[in-house]
């Protein structure tokens, strides 16, 4: 009987269109993945075109990269959501950067896979961050447990994903190193989330998998050793790549 062959991260499409706030660096985090696919044998390819989103050409990802996508699925028609939640479920992955968990209500399908929306950012700052003990073996984290310190805008979310069905959460951010909630937020009285505020998490459902990180608002700390060895393991682990 011949073994399994190995899965390999190879192809991976990077979709990066607003539909509510357009980040102003969005241009250069484009950039830094299509640079960074160079440097890591990965072909990435970017667009900003809905049309993408049909099987066919789908079928040539292993991985969708959801660049800082403002309520992402409002501008796709019926049966572009249906060919994508199509694809997922033979076995893709999904990693959702920074903005791509803000103000998603216009599609169920997606905003439950997130499992949370955006309350509030901070200003960029230092933070600590907090592996959690029992997933600092996901390689997405492991290198840097048990924290690390990482200067990024912050995001502040609805609700907790610690707990929802198959979804485990690989960091957290110690609000007491940081203000989570900036001025223009404190004035509308948005609370901190307190001791359970998730900066990355994955989700294993349907057949597909689903990674989520708050860093990604500029390249500044996706061009980091951390930035970089954290997304390189996301869009694998997305991949399903095995050795």
């Amino acid at each position: 009987m011949n073994p399994t062959p190995a899965r390999r991260l190879e192809n991976v499409l990077v979709y990066s269109k607003p539909s509510w706030y357009v980040h102003p660096t969005l241009s250069a985090t484009n950039h830094w993945f299509l640079h960074f696919g160079w440097d890591i044998g990965v072909n990435i390819d970017q667009t900003d075109h809905t049309g993408v989103f049909n099987l066919d050409d789908l079928m040539r990802y292993q991985v969708l990269v959801l660049n800082s996508t403002t309520n992402f699925g409002q501008d796709l028609d019926t049966q572009q959501r249906a060919d994508l939640i199509t694809w997922f479920r033979q076995g893709h992955g999904i990693v959702s950067v920074h903005a791509a968990a803000v103000h998603h209500s216009a599609w169920d399908w997606y905003a439950n896979l997130v499992g949370c929306d955006f309350t509030a950012d901070s200003v960029r700052t230092p933070a600590r961050v907090v592996i959690d003990p029992a997933n600092a073996g996901h390689p997405a984290v492991k290198p840097f447990a048990p924290e690390i310190w990482i200067n990024e805008e912050w995001l502040c979310y609805d609700r907790p994903v610690t707990g929802q069905p198959d979804v485990k959460v690989l960091m957290r951010l110690d609000e007491s190193t940081f203000e989570p909630v900036r001025e223009k937020f404190q004035q509308m009285n948005v609370q901190p989330m307190g001791a359970d505020h998730p900066a990355a998490w994955t989700r294993e459902t349907e057949g597909g998998r689903f990674f989520y990180t708050a860093i990604g608002h500029d390249a500044r700390v996706l061009n980091t050793s951390f930035g970089r060895r954290h997304m390189l393991e996301a869009l694998r682990w997305a991949a399903g790549e095995t050795p």
